[in-house]
């Protein structure tokens, strides 16, 4: 294919990705590309301590992934840049979980928790 032709070619492709009902000129693209800042603040905490993580944060945080997901898949256009998003931040918050819940089983927690207790 010649480079005038395979340029027409890809002009076609790329107009037809920024027309499209889920393209960037629509909602439909940009919430989930801002989405990606909770995905990349999970990622950063995955350095902090787990005893200085939230429950209820990360909790909530898996709720939201969870049904946003599923809502992804039931709208009209599908959105499949919104359920990937929302498929990281649910695995990026349970892993968080996890380790918030490996954290206050163990030993050192526990110790905490006896300490404030008499105290």
């Amino acid at each position: 294919m010649s480079a005038p032709a395979q340029s027409a070619v890809t002009k076609g492709v790329l107009r037809k990705f920024i027309d499209s009902p889920a393209g960037p000129k629509t909602i439909h693209f940009w919430a989930p590309a801002m989405k990606w800042c909770l995905v990349f603040a999970g990622i950063g905490d995955m350095q902090r301590p787990a005893e200085k993580l939230s429950v209820s944060q990360n909790v909530s945080l898996m709720m939201t992934g969870l049904i946003w997901s599923r809502y992804s898949m039931v709208i009209i256009p599908k959105n499949y840049s919104l359920l990937a998003v929302n498929l990281f931040i649910l695995g990026t918050s349970s892993i968080q979980c996890g380790r918030i819940w490996k954290y206050r089983q163990s030993d050192e927690y526990k110790q905490k928790q006896l300490l404030e207790q008499k105290a």
